[in-house]
């Protein structure tokens, strides 16, 4: 309100739980009848992941799952259905590179982003018939936020001990100026990285095989440094 020409009447908080899908009906009612309509949603909603696979319970794949995928499509169609009877709206979803590759320590969380790009790119191809709804994938790598802080870990009472530097990741402003860039111009997929994540995005996309090669080397430095505690 203070660097805007915003009015409080133009701004609507709302406490939303995404594992709550029950909830969400109700919730985007209430923000129909505050604004009488809704021309962007952005799922920015989700949890990461820190922690090995063979060590970690399958009911913190379960809730992944249920908070990063289903979560977040339970809102879009709720929204959803609104935008189609105005035939008119973008639908934005933070998703990120590891929707389009692997990575170790990550593998729910991974599974999840994948999730979110198939579900996203194959709603796309059910809209032809309204032009105007557009379906937007943020794809971003490293960026200084609290979700490290926030991760999984290989069982849902455990938090991590420790968070690591996040100097060397993009800057927060930074990547929601290009998220609303990429939004602006409907583009249906953005990698909001710097290098030298950006590049392993292309190894990934154009050269998999170099990729698997480079992924495996990195891997294993990156499993060791886990295991003593870096």
């Amino acid at each position: 309100l203070e660097i805007s020409s915003l009015s409080e009447k133009d701004i609507f908080v709302l406490r939303l739980d995404l594992t709550d899908r029950s909830s969400h009906e109700a919730a985007t009612n209430s923000v129909l009848k505050h604004f009488g309509k809704i021309d962007v949603l952005v799922n920015n909603g989700g949890r990461s992941q820190r922690s090995l696979f063979v060590d970690t319970n399958l009911d913190v794949f379960s809730a992944i799952m249920e908070l990063n995928y289903l979560g977040t499509i339970s809102l879009t169609k709720h929204v959803l259905n609104h935008m189609i009877q105005r035939k008119k709206g973008k639908i934005v979803t933070v998703s990120s590179v590891m929707g389009i590759m692997g990575a170790p320590l990550a593998s729910g969380y991974c599974a999840s982003k994948h999730a979110l790009q198939g579900f996203f790119n194959s709603l796309r191809t059910e809209l032809t018939d309204y032009p105007e709804i557009s379906i937007i994938n943020i794809c971003p790598g490293p960026v200084q936020s609290k979700i490290i802080q926030n991760v999984f870990t290989e069982n849902l009472a455990k938090s991590i001990e420790n968070s690591g530097d996040q100097s060397h990741k993009m800057p927060t402003d930074r990547c929601v100026r290009l998220t609303l860039v990429s939004t602006a111009n409907d583009l249906k997929e953005a990698w909001i990285s710097d290098h030298p994540y950006l590049a392993v995005c292309y190894l990934w996309q154009y050269a998999p095989t170099w990729a698997w090669w480079l992924m495996n080397r990195m891997g294993k430095k990156r499993i060791q440094n886990f295991k003593s505690g870096v």
